[in-house]
């Protein structure tokens, strides 16, 4: 029995920076992970303003689903960063991705889960 094939991260996260552009909005990434099967968490700005981090997870049917984690925006950027800096120590394959575009989640979501 063999594994259904499936995406890599790294073209995941292609397929979300040209589809962002797309809609005229800015995608980054800020931290490059394992090209095959790296977690991917998406840094969500709308016109510079923090909205939320979010990672995509296993869901319970087999896919994936986008789930916000981390500090909330109101904790402010510092704990953000260090959410991040904890997040990439245990896991330097990890990939982070900023999009800044109005319904970055739907955007995040649609493409990458």
């Amino acid at each position: 029995m063999s594994a259904d094939p499936r995406l890599t991260s790294a073209m995941l996260v292609g397929a979300l920076r040209r589809r962002v552009a797309a809609a005229g909005g800015f995608a980054t990434i800020l931290a490059k992970g394992d090209e095959i099967s790296g977690v991917i968490l998406v840094q969500i700005l709308e016109k510079g303003r923090e909205t939320g981090l979010f990672e995509r997870v296993p869901n319970f049917v087999g896919g994936y689903a986008l789930m916000r984690c981390g500090p909330s925006a109101e904790e402010g950027p510092e704990a953000l960063d260090q959410y991040i800096a904890r997040r990439r120590r245990s896991d330097p394959d990890l990939w982070l991705i900023e999009l800044d575009v109005p319904e970055g989640e739907r955007f995040a979501a649609e493409t990458i889960c």
